[in-house]
């Protein structure tokens, strides 16, 4: 799996959810995308960080997998499966958020012990708006030291890296560039808290300190995580 496509939907109210209703209507709209090898759908949840607060989550999130980046932009492109999902009223719970999207690369690395997404699973999802002075070497830098460091967090499942790339859609939600995302999975918000209060958090941050120049800041959610299995076959 190669390209992911993100939509987070946001809002100032931290009382906003997603209805079941309208995750629903997700589902159903991704069990018809054809090219689509997983998808993870999330919620807000709540873990505590060390170091970080970064206030409440988004009300929703979907995450898309591709083999193919045609298929990533056939699926958004103006007869796209996905394109209803931005048509007025398709998400009424969401009425009040805002969407933001984009396409990446993913990169993701080995865990001592992988695991599927359980019905309590939660992942740590961080967004780095960017930009880096120099990317090659913000990149070079983080991938190098930040996933050996990360992938000692006691019980993770699953770890991730995703950084930019060019696409083609023809969704109305807005287009963000963010330098970066990470994903670490976790069976449990409890898993998740006592991941990010362990020793492994502390030489995170000591890596942190160790990064090229950029700016954007980063922002640190804990997202109840879904995993929505590929449309079958025909």
């Amino acid at each position: 799996m190669r390209f992911s496509y993100l939509v987070f939907f946001t809002s100032d109210d931290a009382a906003c959810r997603v209805s079941d209703d309208d995750r629903g209507s997700v589902r159903t709209l991704l069990a018809a995308v054809p090219g689509l090898e997983r998808a993870r759908l999330y919620t807000p949840e709540t873990a505590s960080d060390l170091y970080n607060d970064d206030g409440h989550p988004p009300a929703f999130g979907i995450q898309l997998y591709f083999g193919e980046l045609a298929d990533l932009e056939a699926a958004i492109g103006s007869g796209g499966v996905l394109r209803p999902l931005a048509e007025p009223g398709a998400l009424p719970s969401l009425a009040g958020a805002e969407a933001t999207q984009q396409a990446m690369a993913v990169r993701s690395f080995a865990v001592p012990e992988p695991a599927p997404p359980t019905p309590t699973a939660c992942s740590y999802v961080v967004h780095y708006p960017g930009p880096a002075m120099d990317t090659n070497a913000w990149l070079s830098h983080y991938i190098a030291h930040h996933p050996p460091i990360m992938r000692r967090f006691p019980g993770v499942r699953e770890l991730e890296i995703l950084t930019r790339i060019d696409w083609i859609d023809a969704m109305p939600w807005r287009r963000v560039q963010h330098l970066q995302r990470n994903r670490i999975l976790f069976d449990s918000p409890s898993a998740l808290e006592a991941a990010l209060h362990s020793p492994v958090r502390h030489e995170m941050r000591a890596d942190f300190s160790e990064f090229p120049p950029y700016e954007g800041g980063n922002l640190h959610y804990p997202m109840a995580t879904e995993d929505v299995p590929a449309p079958a076959a025909e």
